[in-house]
């Protein structure tokens, strides 16, 4: 008999976690000088967005592409923004520091396979940010999983 993995979405604690995650990480972001300037036609419920994003990212219910526009909007989102290689990295300083103060899980496992997707995320998103950035290939939101260590497989 084999025991079915949860996804990433399930693991983390799904919608109300994730919410929690993106409004402490926003609130690090509004007071931060780095990305504060990023970010400062935010609209109030940008959170609440980011949130349903990394919900269908870890394998939760597809609400951004059903209701949201989906990978091509998130993509709209980005581009020109120009983000520089400092602004990203503090992107991910703050994000591991939200995780930490919300109190996402901090087994080796899903910390992995969380930090993997932040920093590739966010890399993707830097560099389809720039104003020469070729049209990405990709239509969908990615699906995230547990990379070379499920839990309890470990």
């Amino acid at each position: 008999m084999s025991e079915e993995i949860p996804t990433m979405y399930e693991w983390v604690g799904g919608a109300k976690t994730l919410e929690r995650l993106t409004e402490e990480f926003y609130r690090r972001v509004r007071k931060d000088e780095l990305l504060a300037p990023l970010f400062q036609y935010m609209t109030d419920d940008h959170p609440q967005h980011v949130a349903t994003w990394l919900g269908e990212v870890f394998g939760g219910p597809a609400t951004y592409t059903e209701e949201l526009g989906g990978f091509r909007r998130m993509l709209k989102s980005h581009r020109g923004r120009a983000i520089q290689p400092e602004q990203r990295q503090r992107w991910v300083t703050l994000m591991l520091e939200a995780a930490d103060e919300v109190d996402l899980p901090s087994d080796s496992e899903f910390r992995s396979a969380f930090v993997a997707y932040i920093e590739w995320g966010s890399r993707r998103a830097m560099g389809n940010s720039q104003p020469d950035a070729p049209p990405s290939r990709r239509e969908t939101v990615p699906v995230w999983g547990w990379g070379q260590s499920p839990p309890g497989k470990a």
